[in-house]
């Protein structure tokens, strides 16, 4: 990977572009120079008039300096080929350079055929699949996109729809597309990208405030102090100044401002965040030197809108009960850091003539990264296999836990001991862990 990223290097920091742009532009400059000149010698003069069956007929004729003209293109020849020369040479390295990429690429990278599984896990619930894909489109903002995906899929659906319903368990019921087809969600996300927008590109936190004051009960019992961090940030932003006009910024109007702010908007806050409000106020005796003040992580905080905007859209999706990021992203990224484990297991699988043929667990771990992980796991000490819905954790009296098939293989319905300590007990006194 280094060889290719130091050819990347190599090549992006090559003048041959440049070069070959500037020798192309001097090839265009001294044929529009030579056009210029030629068409300046021309001497436009009327040769006759002529009167025919009530028409008249202007003839102009271009009597134009052909020695001139023929001077001019001569003159051409010799510095056009050799620009043509210097920008066949640059495009002779640009080349050079782009096949060496591509064999690094090809090196790095090879054409793998990707790994066939005979069982797909959500092949049985394309609802399940639909219902992500539009999802991840209403969160991207991409409303008609989403209203488009959604009609088609759901025209092929309708009959069966009907049949299943009387089947269908309440959950299964909630995973249906028609709940994404309201247009009150599509208005909230409208929302959301709205206030996101004046947040990021205009610098503008009043919508962002007026939404959390809206849901501050929604918030406060989620334990969120997003309120306070907006109204903080408002605070930071009217104390350095907010530019006029002209763009400029006047540090002491801004300090007005930010008292003012604080007393009237903030205040409520006082119960709950009275040590950062006093933080806040007693910035002011550093306000000529915040750079080498102990606030200026608070005020000099190039990351802050950046930060604020991610919390501000997990506590968004938070109260509508979604995820702070799309599930079909996550699964999408997932996929990607497993597939070269799946991709070099079918390769061993294959040279062995095994075959794995559990339908709920794969035979490697992936290392995913810790905020893929989303619950806990328990893999059985005795078996080796990772405990399921069907196969749940059961701990002992003793404290020791094993799958529940595992405990009923060592006891065998009677009383037996721990694989891991001295201690006997029946399965009836071993209880079910919930995960």
């Amino acid at each position: 990977m280094e060889g290719l990223l130091a050819e990347h290097e190599r090549l992006s920091k090559s003048g041959t572009f440049t070069k070959s742009l500037d020798d192309i532009q001097k090839t265009m400059d001294l044929l529009v120079k030579a056009r210029e000149t030629i068409a300046a010698s021309e001497m436009p003069f009327l040769s006759s008039i002529f009167q025919r069956e009530n028409k008249s007929m202007l003839i102009v004729t271009l009597v134009s300096d052909t020695e001139t003209a023929s001077l001019n293109l001569a003159k051409l020849q010799t510095p056009v080929k050799n620009s043509l020369e210097d920008v066949h040479k640059d495009l002779e390295e640009v080349r050079k350079c782009q096949s060496k990429y591509l064999k690094l690429l090809d090196k790095k990278f090879k054409d793998k055929t990707l790994p066939q599984m005979d069982y797909v896990a959500l092949s049985a619930q394309p609802a399940l699949i639909n219902r992500a894909v539009a999802m991840h489109l209403l969160r991207e903002g991409q409303f008609s996109v989403a209203s488009t995906f959604l009609s088609e899929a759901t025209k092929d659906q309708v009959a069966e729809n009907v049949e299943e319903d009387l089947t269908m368990s309440g959950t299964e019921q909630d995973l249906g597309l028609d709940s994404l087809k309201s247009e009150s969600l599509r208005k909230q996300f409208a929302n959301m990208y709205h206030i996101l927008h004046e947040m990021k590109n205009e610098r503008n936190l009043l919508p962002a405030i007026e939404w959390a004051r809206d849901k501050s009960e929604e918030l406060e019992k989620r334990g969120s102090n997003l309120e306070f961090e907006l109204g903080k940030l408002q605070f930071v932003w009217l104390f350095v100044g907010r530019p006029n006009q002209n763009g400029q910024s006047n540090l002491y109007e801004g300090r007005q401002h930010a008292l003012e702010y604080i007393r009237q908007d903030l205040s409520h806050f006082r119960p709950r965040y009275h040590r950062e409000l006093q933080q806040l106020c007693g910035a002011i005796a550093f306000c000529p030197n915040l750079p080498q003040s102990p606030y200026r992580r608070t005020f000099l905080n190039n990351d802050a809108w950046d930060e604020l905007a991610t919390s501000f859209t997990k506590e968004f999706c938070a109260l509508l009960g979604l995820s702070a990021d799309s599930p079909l992203y996550i699964a999408a990224t997932a996929g990607a850091i497993a597939l070269p484990h799946f991709s070099k297991l079918q390769v061993i699988m294959k040279d062995k003539r095994t075959e794995w043929t559990t339908k709920h667990e794969i035979p490697v771990e992936v290392p995913l990264p810790p905020s893929y992980r989303f619950h806990s796991i328990f893999v059985c000490p005795v078996s080796k296999e990772q405990t399921t819905d069907q196969n749940p954790p059961m701990m002992m009296p003793c404290g020791h836990v094993v799958a529940k098939e595992s405990l009923m293989r060592l006891s065998k319905n009677a009383r037996f001991k721990c694989p891991y300590c001295p201690n006997e007990s029946h399965p009836k006194d071993a209880m079910k862990i919930y995960m």
